[in-house]
């Protein structure tokens, strides 16, 4: 015990030495159990806590010391998590704090049908992505995305599912005869309990947000008690149109387009950036694919002449996706395009955006964290703008802030956020809802778009009154989005007063985790970029063969480059002395770090990640880019 110790330090407190082994946390107990740490370096690490004067854990402090590092923690919390209770687990990590957790317990008190993972959440005690990273990667749980199409029905008909509402898990499916099981919270003994008795005790734990997984049993509730799936009928316009929308949200599809020929009906899908054609129609169908569209999407049907727009809802294995409908008039007939929307699956954590560690560090602490100013998210048309901008709002979401947006249209919607969806055919513009956003008291303000010089004024003149406003434009790169906004007439003085940072960015697709293999940039290549055989020593390039997993393209999935341009003194100054976009360039890379599109994409490819062909195809070059080794040290990878 550590009040046995016996210090040479003569001042050691007296309330050192009266406390115990468990009074220092119970991952502090546990790695004292393990033979870690001793208890002369936690009596030292807990002397230095007491001095400081900002508060600070004592496993900070003593992996600052060198005594422990986040992997011993890890593997420690893997063999002790089941006698873990979740509160003091966040504390000890310094995730929140005594407070917030006796305040979480107090409201249990309250309510004892909740869990206190649960009133951390739900309070914002704590964020939902946060407390998910916690548990995956320190506790070395699996992070499960419960969805309705991937539930074993049969597994889940085991019990009533007012059971799974109650313990807050869900089975997902069988892997090699043990159940994979979906926790809110993972440590939750009781809950663990229950599992095993209905399942097995031989189980796979993950994890997941407690929200998806109280959806899930909702819409799986619906639909065992209704139990109707319609039977389409593929010869009618109807059953056509189903089966194609069905089709794009399983290949994760983010567009549709269904386009008229001489001699056909093309239907084609936009996956991971790139058109795959999906099936042909014979050319009689158009006129009926046609008018049933616009009649699920409320556009004109008699309407032949004029382009059109619309909305619809379809609803797929209980789940409900949103589109947007584009009627195009071509010469062939009217060429359609959907663009799915409110896919929350593709909403992820500042975290996991695809920044490298310094980049993203300098994101947190001098832009998303400022309390002011303007963050623009320049790229073009599915470039992954709106994603970056949520991700943001993530993190920035929390019961003591006001957030207020005006986008058009709405593609994700986030509890505590007030979302407003630009619709012009009843006269509610960006015009109108900027002026009374401004007149909500909102601490941060949204602006789907910098369209033109009013919305710009009206986002520059919201900075100035102490906002913090994010918004997207579309410019090649960060310094054009500075260079954008003087074409718009808005004041040198008032950019370089109010823009904090202009990140712009692309998506690459990723390289196929399947079927990649190390494959070295040809000769050609490389002198395209500058480089020679001896700049790409000690980094692994990739290529995917091709497979079926992703349907022998070689890619699967996609990552973001990025190139971040804080705003500086220098450029600043370069703004108001009205700098060509050249110069400003060289000023922001060389005062301000500024690591350009082509060098982050890059490094990307020469990590695997990405192949240097997808860097060609989708990334300016602008300048000569640096060398890896100098680029991964700027990075911080």
């Amino acid at each position: 015990m550590l009040t046995e110790l016996k210090t040479h330090k003569k001042d050691q407190t007296t309330t050192m030495t009266n406390k115990t082994e468990h009074d220092y946390g119970e991952i502090v107990f546990s790695l004292l159990k393990d033979k870690i740490l001793t208890r002369e370096q936690v009596a030292y690490a807990f002397k230095i806590q007491q001095k400081l004067s900002s508060p600070r854990t004592l496993l900070d402090i003593m992996t600052e010391l060198g005594y422990i590092d986040e992997k011993q923690i890890r593997q420690t919390l893997g063999r002790n998590k089941l006698s873990l209770r979740i509160g003091d687990l966040l504390v000890d990590l310094g995730l929140i704090s005594q407070e917030k957790l006796q305040a979480a317990i107090d409201i249990q008190a309250q309510d004892k049908t909740k869990k206190i993972g649960e009133i951390l959440l739900e309070h914002k005690f704590i964020s939902e992505s946060i407390f998910l990273d916690m548990l995956s990667a320190q506790m070395g749980y699996p992070l499960i995305k419960p969805e309705l199409m991937n539930i074993d029905q049969k597994l889940f008909s085991k019990v009533p599912s007012r059971w799974y509402r109650d313990n807050l898990f869900i089975p997902i499916s069988t892997e090699n005869d043990k159940v994979v099981l979906a926790f809110a919270d993972p440590l939750d003994a009781t809950a663990i309990s229950n599992a095993k008795n209905i399942f097995g005790k031989d189980i796979i734990m993950g994890v997941a947000p407690v929200s998806q997984i109280k959806t899930v049993i909702e819409k799986l509730e619906k639909k065992i008690k209704f139990n109707k799936e319609e039977v389409l009928d593929e010869s009618s316009a109807r059953g056509i149109v189903n089966t194609i929308i069905a089709a794009a949200i399983a290949e994760d599809a983010s567009d549709i387009h269904i386009e008229p020929m001489a001699d056909k009906l093309q239907v084609r899908f936009r996956i991971d950036g790139l058109l795959i054609n999906f099936k042909d129609y014979p050319k009689e169908i158009i006129p009926m694919m046609t008018s049933r569209l616009k009649i699920m999407s409320n556009a004109n049907i008699t309407e032949k002449r004029r382009h059109q727009g619309g909305r619809l809802s379809f609803e797929q294995d209980g789940n409900m996706f949103d589109l947007r409908a584009s009627f195009f008039v071509t010469i062939h007939g009217e060429k359609i395009v959907l663009r799915l929307l409110n896919k929350m699956n593709q909403l992820i954590s500042i975290n996991d955006i695809g920044m490298q560690p310094k980049m993203l560090q300098r994101f947190i602490e001098d832009v998303i964290d400022n309390p002011s100013g303007i963050m623009i998210v320049t790229g073009p048309t599915g470039s992954g703008k709106t994603t970056t901008v949520y991700s943001c709002l993530q993190h920035l979401n929390t019961s003591q802030v006001s957030i207020t947006t005006a986008e058009e249209p709405v593609e994700y919607v986030l509890d505590g956020i007030n979302q407003c969806s630009i619709n012009p055919a009843i006269n509610l513009t960006f015009e109108d809802t900027l002026r009374h956003i401004v007149r909500q008291d909102p601490d941060i303000i949204v602006i789907g778009e910098i369209r033109d010089k009013n919305s710009a004024d009206i986002a520059v003149q919201a900075a100035l009154t102490g906002h913090k406003v994010l918004t997207s434009f579309h410019t090649e790169d960060s310094i054009s989005g500075l260079i954008r906004l003087m074409n718009m007439d808005i004041e040198a003085f008032l950019i370089s007063t109010t823009v904090v940072c202009i990140v712009a960015q692309r998506l690459l697709r990723r390289v196929c985790p399947e079927c990649g293999k190390p494959c070295q940039p040809t000769t050609q290549e490389l002198k395209r970029i500058g480089y020679s055989s001896k700049d790409i020593k000690g980094f692994t390039f990739m290529k995917g063969e091709g497979c079926a997993h992703c349907r022998y393209t070689g890619y699967k999935g996609r990552i973001a480059a990025f190139e971040m341009l804080i705003l500086n003194e220098f450029v600043r100054e370069a703004i108001l002395n009205h700098k060509s976009s050249y110069e400003i360039r060289k000023i922001s890379v060389k005062t301000s770090g500024l690591v350009s599109l082509m060098e982050e994409a890059l490094f990307k490819a020469a990590a695997g990640i990405t192949t240097i062909q997808e860097v060609f195809r989708c990334v300016p070059k602008l300048m000569k880019p640096r060398s890896l080794t100098e680029i991964k040290r700027l990075l911080g990878a």
